[in-house]
């Protein structure tokens, strides 16, 4: 069974006619990097169908949730993704521009995947002002400062300050 398939048969040879629809359906497998919605979450679609003189208007949204880790602290983190869509489903698509309309049905499955895939956060944050994790000892700093001594030396520079070391001695 394909949730997000639509049949548009009662609309589609009648230019001007359309139908609201509201679909939800979990649809599993999308992820990007750390970033996934979980595979048991459900993928909220409303659209608008309109029959156009090429064939279907899908205008909608989709919406689902997504959890990751902090790129800085890495704790646990988790949003919501929401796209909107205006595309154009016909019997003979344009490769990379249009959608195939088969047998007076639309698929949305595909075009939702992308879409959401998309709108996925690739470095998600806990928090814009999350300080991360000490990068010597690994605490996490927005807890509170850790104990390391802070090396005020720059490592692009190493080679040099063996140098200067040996002239002071």
């Amino acid at each position: 069974m394909r949730p997000f398939a639509v049949s548009v048969a009662d609309i589609h040879h009648r230019p001007g006619a359309r139908r609201r629809e509201r679909l939800e359906a979990g649809l599993p497998g999308l992820q990007v990097l750390d970033t996934a919605v979980p595979d048991q979450a459900t993928v909220e679609v409303e659209v608008l169908l309109e029959a156009v003189s090429d064939g279907i208007l899908a205008t909608g949204s989709a919406r689902a949730p997504w959890r990751s880790e902090c790129r800085r602290c890495l704790r646990a983190v988790e949003g919501d993704a929401e796209v909107t869509f205006r595309e154009l489903f016909e019997e003979h698509p344009t490769e990379g521009e249009t959608w195939p309309l088969q047998h007076e049905e639309v698929d949305l499955e595909p075009l939702v995947r992308e879409s959401l895939l998309l709108a996925l956060p690739l470095a998600p944050l806990c928090d814009d002002a999350c300080r991360g994790l000490c990068p010597t000892c690994g605490a996490d700093l927005n807890e509170g400062p850790c104990d390391c001594v802070p090396d005020d030396r720059d490592p692009r520079w190493a080679a040099l300050d063996v140098l200067r070391s040996e002239q002071e001695s």
